[in-house]
């Protein structure tokens, strides 16, 4: 009776266990998912949210815009982000996701056409975190499900010039998809629309860009000339690498969605003010409006960094324009543009990196910069407003990529520690010692969640210092 007893059990556990992943995995939640979804996700999900943070948080680091109200940020202590300012869980959520998209490539012929894609996007977002933050977890990061979770720092160095770092992944994409031979279309591509010759030029135009911001510690002039006689760079407005907000929900740019008086809380910065107004420069009315209590339509900007103690009427600064809320249909979510690469070679001719014309490049990067802008350019503004070579003619090529990147302010800042232009101003009621901060501060959940790394990376910025400059900007 015992033995009979056993073989029933016996049998009753084959039975159960038969079968038992099929019998048990959900049909309507698969375990792993199709890259054209998580691309469309990346592209997307990067590009709303760091454009909302760029014109936000960015743009007061840049000095486009003043913040009245929740402006602790303004005054720049950056460890209180308020409305923006903690783009961290922006970059490695879709560093995560763009992982996978990566993996899946490698890993299944079928999904082959992936790649490249996916390593354009992983240097795009990997040079983006470094810029502001410095030193990061990559080598070790964005596989929490399989390797470590507390992932080391690297150090910028290495994520730009190391073997799976900036410069290698978009080599590495350039070369994927110039192999590619199958026939498989790349769907989820709201950036070309599955053109991967778009993607080569999106390619060289952010290996320019990046050759220009490690200017000061690598020779960089062979591989910048070697672009430009190739020429497949971003050269027109139709290349651009964008996707395009819409007027209404769920698609409008977020400033858009926000309460009317968070919107109102941004006005013209007196920095962005003057620089308009000495140009003559007739963006400013589609950037801003008029303020309210102006009698002929006049604009006013207001210092970055106020004491909000200290009460100002809102009627006597400009708010920011029309585009921005009313009208988002106008606006992209801008990853990089023919104006900001004609920009970029305009600056590298005039250092003698690039055997080009500088002038040609600066009136080209501005044309297109109005054009980006839906701004007429008036008829004189090239030959007496602001032609190229009237004073310093770098501080003119960044000031009018510091203008055209109006809605990318974390590029503004960037580029101001890079280069010293535009002039930004010692901001009103400084909480950071008047000193215009050269990084963004690691957020408090990294010393929570990432304590051993953290405490190495903080000892190594002078515990956390905003005013520790990256790699680059030694």
């Amino acid at each position: 009776m015992k033995h009979i007893y056993s073989i029933l059990i016996l049998l009753l556990v084959i039975g159960c266990t038969k079968d038992f992943e099929e019998i048990n995995t959900n049909t309507n939640d698969p375990v792993t998912v199709q890259p054209s979804l998580l691309l469309r996700q990346v592209i997307y999900d990067y590009g709303e949210q760091m454009s909302y943070e760029g014109f936000t948080a960015g743009n007061l680091l840049g000095q486009y815009s003043t913040a009245l109200d929740f402006n602790l940020f303004d005054r720049h202590d950056l460890k209180s982000p308020q409305l923006g300012g903690n783009p961290w869980p922006i970059f490695y959520q879709n560093l995560r996701d763009n992982e996978i998209i990566l993996k899946l490539s490698q890993e299944n012929a079928a999904y082959a056409v992936y790649e490249g894609p996916a390593r354009i996007m992983k240097a795009y977002m990997a040079a983006g975190l470094t810029d502001l933050f410095g030193d990061a977890p990559y080598s070790e990061a964005f596989q929490g499900d399989t390797e470590t979770v507390t992932p080391s720092y690297d150090t910028q160095e290495s994520i730009y010039m190391d073997e799976g770092g900036v410069f290698d992944n978009l080599d590495k994409g350039i070369l994927a998809i110039q192999n590619y031979s199958g026939t498989i279309a790349l769907e989820g591509d709201i950036l070309f629309n599955g053109e991967l010759d778009g993607w080569i030029r999106f390619a060289n135009s952010l290996r320019i860009k990046y050759l220009m911001r490690v200017s000061n510690k690598i020779d960089v002039a062979s591989q910048l000339q070697n672009i430009v006689s190739e020429g497949n760079f971003i050269d027109d407005n139709e290349e651009n690498a964008i996707f395009n907000f819409t007027d209404g929900e769920p698609n409008s740019f977020r400033l858009a969605q926000l309460r009317v008086g968070d919107f109102n809380n941004y006005v013209l910065s007196e920095t962005m003010d003057e620089i308009l107004t000495n140009l003559n420069d007739p963006r400013i009315g589609r950037l801003y409006q008029p303020f309210a209590n102006s009698a002929d339509g006049e604009y006013n900007g207001l210092l970055n960094g106020i004491d909000a103690s200290v009460g100002v009427s809102l009627a006597d600064y400009s708010l920011l324009g029309t585009i921005f809320r009313e009208n988002t249909g106008l606006l992209d979510a801008n990853f990089m543009t023919s104006m900001e690469t004609h920009f970029l070679l305009a600056e590298a001719a005039e250092r003698g990196f690039i055997s080009a014309d500088t002038q040609t490049l600066y009136n080209t990067g501005v044309t297109q910069a109005f054009a980006y802008w839906q701004v007429e350019l008036p008829e004189n503004y090239l030959t007496e407003d602001a032609p190229f070579d009237n004073g310093n003619i770098i501080e003119n090529i960044i000031t009018q990529k510091w203008i055209a990147n109006s809605i990318n302010g974390y590029e503004g800042w960037i580029e101001y520690r890079r280069t010293g232009f535009p002039q930004l101003k010692t901001i009103s009621a400084s909480l950071n010692n008047n000193l215009i901060p050269t990084r963004m501060p690691y957020p408090s959940e990294e010393e929570a969640l990432n304590n051993a790394n953290y405490t190495q990376a903080s000892n190594n910025t002078d515990g956390n210092s905003i005013n520790v400059p990256v790699w680059w900007d030694e």
